[in-house]
């Protein structure tokens, strides 16, 4: 257990300083400020990664990771005031482009497994694309409209 824990820290490090390096090009954060968040994040991941293994039942680690890191954000929780402060240096963004990448390069080296698929789940998956771009597009359009930007 001890080496998968370790592995699981090093992984997110790697995703933490890939975040922070983004965060910083990208909203102008620089990375010793989004570090402090960045390991508050990291630790609360961890912590539900090991619940998951420790705990009887089949709740996946994202269940205690969000669990945990909603308990520890409460105002009525001891030290939430900086875990609050520290953790609103991150763009949500920033987080989402390494795991989205690591992603897309796992299922680019394994084109074999992707082709048993079939063409069906391109097309869901091409379509899933579509309608996500036309939500966003049309959502976005009605916001502008109503502030009176465009």
């Amino acid at each position: 257990m001890l080496k998968t824990v370790w592995e699981w820290t090093l992984v997110l490090l790697i995703f933490g300083l890939s975040a922070a390096f983004g965060n910083w090009l990208g909203y102008d954060i620089l990375p010793w400020l989004a570090i402090p968040g960045m390991l508050i994040l990291i630790a609360i991941s961890i912590v539900g990664l090991v619940l998951e293994k420790v705990l009887p039942g089949n709740i996946p680690a994202v269940g205690y990771i969000g669990i945990l890191g909603i308990l520890i954000s409460l105002p009525w929780t001891p030290g939430s005031e900086f875990v609050v402060e520290w953790t609103n240096k991150i763009s949500i963004l920033a987080l989402a482009t390494p795991i989205l990448a690591y992603a897309g390069i796992s299922i680019g080296s394994n084109w074999a497994d992707f082709r048993k698929l079939g063409f069906r789940s391109i097309i869901v998956a091409l379509l899933v694309f579509l309608g996500t771009f036309i939500g966003s597009a049309l959502i976005a359009e009605v916001i502008l409209r109503w502030q009176g930007i465009i």
